[in-house]
C-alpha cells in the first residue's frame, strides 16, 4: 500500500533524511558506513542518530567488533519506515505540483 503523503518534522533535515534513506535502502547499516557515506563526524552521526531513536524511527544495535571494541548499527522500524515514505510521497507532491504548473 502506498504511504500517506506527509511532512515529517523530524526527517527533514538533511543529515536525518539521508540516513533514512540509506537505512531503507540497505537495512540494518553499521555506524561507520553511515558516517563515511554522509562524511559527518562521529558526533554529528550519534545526535541525529539519537534524534530518529527517540521518535521510535530507527533501532540501534551494539555488538563486538575488532579489538574488543563495540560496533553499532542502525536500522529502520516499521514506524520508521512509514514516516519516512510519508515524507518521500510529500515532498513527490510537492515536485509534481512545481512540474504541473510552471510553465
Amino acid at each position: 500500500m502506498p504511504a500517506s503523503a506527509r511532512f515529517d518534522d523530524v526527517i527533514h533535515g538533511a543529515v536525518r533524511l539521508r540516513i533514512c534513506g540509506m537505512l531503507a535502502r540497505l537495512g540494518s547499516t553499521e555506524f561507520a558506513l553511515l558516517r563515511d557515506t554522509l562524511q559527518v563526524s562521529d558526533p554529528t552521526l550519534s545526535k541525529h542518530l539519537k534524534h530518529l531513536e527517540q521518535a521510535g524511527y530507527v533501532q540501534l544495535l551494539k555488538g563486538p567488533g575488532l579489538a574488543g571494541r563495540t560496533r553499532t548499527w542502525a536500522e529502520l522500524t516499521d514506524k520508521g519506515r512509514d514516516a519516512f515514505e510519508g515524507h518521500v510521497a510529500f515532498l513527490r507532491e510537492v515536485i509534481d505540483f512545481g512540474e504541473h504548473t510552471s510553465s
